[in-house]
């Protein structure tokens, strides 16, 4: 009788043991995939995406590492910047690893790839931080969010920078999505303000001989008055920011200008001191409680300031926890009606997701590049904080297009009206005298 009462408790026991279980502990872990570059040109970009998304999640779940009570499961891999690769690794992620919700890719090329994957399995992709237009453009779908900025938004604020009446500009870039959107983008930025972008010139992004993209950027500006600039659109290694240094540009009155960049890029452009620009994020511009929490821990676990992209892996963080928590779990319908409009806090200040696009709109911080000989790079000093209202892309196919269906059934409705408030008779028939017959 003893040993079976001994039983009897010790089953007593274990029932009140699993009735206490907490339900974090029994939950299925929220499961996030990255897709980054980890290697090759843009190794550093993807890496400090990483640990800018690991930090934002600390931060965000006040170091729980938990959302909603459930645990949270990081897959990050390598698309070793090839669209088929991004393709496939996004594939797997959604249907192996079967991830709630996945951030990247580094390239816009990759990215691009990468869309039509997440329209398949009807499953969110915040692209972080590729940048082309197209993506939130007319290759949008609606699981794609963005928390990086896009050509629209460099553009603006670069062109801002420097574009009035007066001013003549060339521009080299990267001849992919990144390059011509960045172009395409910026000049229209530039001519709205005035100025007048005279020659395009794209090179190949693993190219190291500039000479020929120089001169042509030359003879294009060299006769034209002061001021005159070569915008220069480049990311990864192989920039030919050093070439056109030495290229004589002084010569003939062109000066250059471009966008900020990482750490490793601004310590080569210390002989660019005064050079004017825009900034997606430096880590002494913002001016905010998650932006100081930020430097601070960085720098203690190291020994560095965050860099362009680690800022942005931690604005990524900031919108999945937010979503997840206001929609109260992972389900796609939920998470996509919660992001759209959503507002959400990083160390640059507080972004938005536009309704009609998924585009965060942000600020901006233009600059001009100052030299100090106790600190190894070029500094941005801000010049002007521009804000997420004076970012907004403007720009053709910032917005993704009207589906044809929709768009006849608009002009279809506008006709009809007419056609009601004219008694009946279409502009044509007041003269020929027929009917308007609606199409069948």
């Amino acid at each position: 009788m003893k040993g079976r009462k001994n039983h009897y408790s010790l089953i007593s026991v274990l029932l009140v043991l699993a009735l206490w279980v907490s339900p974090a502990m029994s939950a299925e872990p929220i499961k996030i995939g990255i897709i980054q570059g980890l290697s090759g040109a843009y190794e550093i970009y993807g890496k400090a995406e990483v640990t800018g998304f690991k930090l934002g999640l600390e931060y965000f779940t006040k170091g729980t590492n938990q959302i909603i009570g459930r645990d949270v499961e990081i897959i990050a891999e390598d698309t070793q910047l090839k669209p088929a690769r991004g393709k496939m690794l996004l594939t797997k992620l959604y249907s192996d690893d079967k991830v709630d919700i996945a951030v990247g890719p580094t390239s816009s090329g990759v990215a691009l790839a990468c869309l039509p994957v997440a329209q398949e399995f009807k499953k969110i992709l915040i692209v972080e931080p590729a940048v082309a237009d197209s993506i939130t453009g007319k290759n949008w779908n609606r699981y794609i969010f963005r928390t990086g900025r896009n050509s629209g938004q460099d553009a603006i604020s670069n062109a801002v920078a420097i574009a009035k009446p007066g001013v003549s500009i060339a521009t080299i870039a990267q001849d992919y999505a990144f390059g011509r959107d960045g172009v395409a983008a910026y000049k229209q930025a530039a001519e709205k303000l005035g100025a007048d972008v005279v020659h395009e010139e794209y090179a190949d992004p693993k190219a190291t001989d500039f000479a020929a993209a120089i001169q042509k950027v030359i003879g294009a500006l060299k006769d034209k008055p002061e001021p005159k600039y070569v915008f220069v659109i480049w990311a990864g290694k192989n920039s030919p920011m050093n070439k056109l240094q030495e290229s004589g540009l002084d010569k003939y009155g062109i000066q250059i200008t471009s966008g900020g960049n990482v750490l490793a890029a601004l310590k080569a452009w210390k002989p660019l001191e005064g050079m004017v620009g825009s900034i997606y994020y430096y880590y002494e511009n913002p001016k905010n409680e998650v932006n100081d929490w930020l430097v601070a821990e960085h720098m203690k676990r190291f020994n560095e300031p965050p860099d362009f992209f680690t800022c942005g892996g931690f604005a990524a963080a900031s919108a999945i926890v937010k979503a997840i928590t206001t929609a109260g779990g992972t389900d796609t319908e939920k998470l996509i009606a919660t992001m759209k409009g959503m507002e959400f806090m990083t160390p640059k200040g507080m972004m938005k997701f536009r309704k009609e696009d998924h585009q965060a709109l942000q600020a901006m911080y233009a600059f001009e590049l100052d030299v100090k000989p106790d600190v190894e790079w070029a500094i941005p000093v801000l010049i002007k904080e521009l804000s997420m209202e004076e970012t907004v892309s403007l720009q053709e196919g910032c917005c993704p297009p009207v589906p044809a269906w929709r768009a006849f059934s608009r002009r279809l409705l506008l006709r009809f009206l007419q056609y009601l408030r004219r008694g009946g008779k279409s502009t044509g028939a007041a003269r020929t005298g027929r009917r308007y017959a609606l199409p069948h």
